[in-house]
């Protein structure tokens, strides 16, 4: 089951990482940052990485990269693709560290639409099956990941309906975190704590136009005070990987950069933890 199912996940990487990247790279993002940035109010930075399951050399390569770093990152969990072996093969990269946020994606990352977008917790399901796949993705995470685990739903595709999304609250979950503009909004008591750099799903077929699109996409992130950065390893290659490690220490040296994850986000004013 886990192995029909992941498969599928190891999509087509985008075109603008089958290239070599824009010349003077470093310089355009430091510009974007400058330029973009309020020196005045901190612009807060996170990276979601999404379809976290399979302990497969994309995983481990991201993971040592963000810990080499010391870069706080979410990780969206699916809750069907992790057992008790594989969380004891992420004990290498210490999953109590305060950096990581392990967070609940979907249940199976299964699509239920018959037609359209693809969505797992969308309009064509009844409440008592989103309420149901909730309870047994969540009832899961709690039971691998125990303390570790904190009540944010990324759902699959970025995408959920209204029920899901009038659900969440009412079963305790603190925020969800979908793309940037997603609809319906979520409720008040629901904050949606978004993304909006796509790094690895982008579509350009041509990769100028794709390193054109992504760093508008830094630059508007930079300007709104809050950038989320989504993250698909299974779609990284060598090129993917080398703008990571470029990137990272552009924004964890910022002066007016607060690097952190939902963890932070979410907490009271006033409090701190060691790392995120």
């Amino acid at each position: 089951m886990h192995g029909r199912r992941e498969l599928k996940m190891t999509a087509t990487i985008s075109s603008l990482w089958s290239a070599d990247p824009p010349a003077g790279l470093s310089r355009q993002l430091h510009d974007l940052l400058r330029t973009g940035i309020d020196r005045n109010r901190p612009t807060q930075v996170f990276f979601r990485a999404d379809d976290i399951g399979p302990v497969d050399e994309p995983f481990r390569r991201l993971m040592r990269l963000f810990a080499s770093h010391h870069m706080p990152l979410c990780l969206a969990v699916v809750p069907e693709w992790l057992n008790q072996e594989r969380w004891r093969e992420m004990q290498r990269f210490e999953p109590e560290n305060p950096g990581w946020c392990w967070h609940q994606h979907g249940w199976q990352h299964q699509n239920h639409e018959a037609q359209g977008k693809k969505s797992e917790f969308g309009n064509s399901r009844t409440r008592e099956a989103i309420v149901s796949d909730l309870h047994r993705g969540r009832d899961r995470l709690e039971e691998i990941l125990g303390p570790l685990l904190v009540p944010v739903f990324t759902p699959p595709w970025n995408r959920c309906g209204e029920a899901t999304l009038q659900a969440l609250p009412e079963l305790g979950y603190a925020a969800i975190s979908r793309a940037q503009g997603a609809k319906p909004s979520s409720p008040a008591n629901l904050p949606d704590l978004d993304v909006n750099v796509d790094l690895h799903t982008r579509r350009e077929q041509d990769p100028r136009q794709g390193w054109a699109n992504l760093l508008s996409e830094f630059g508007e992130a930079a300007r709104c005070g809050r950038m989320g950065i989504m993250i698909h390893h299974q779609r990284m290659n060598n090129t993917a990987f080398a703008f990571l490690d470029l990137l990272l220490p552009l924004l964890k040296t910022h002066q007016a950069v607060s690097c952190c994850n939902f963890k932070t986000l979410l907490r009271p004013a006033g409090k701190v933890d060691a790392q995120g």
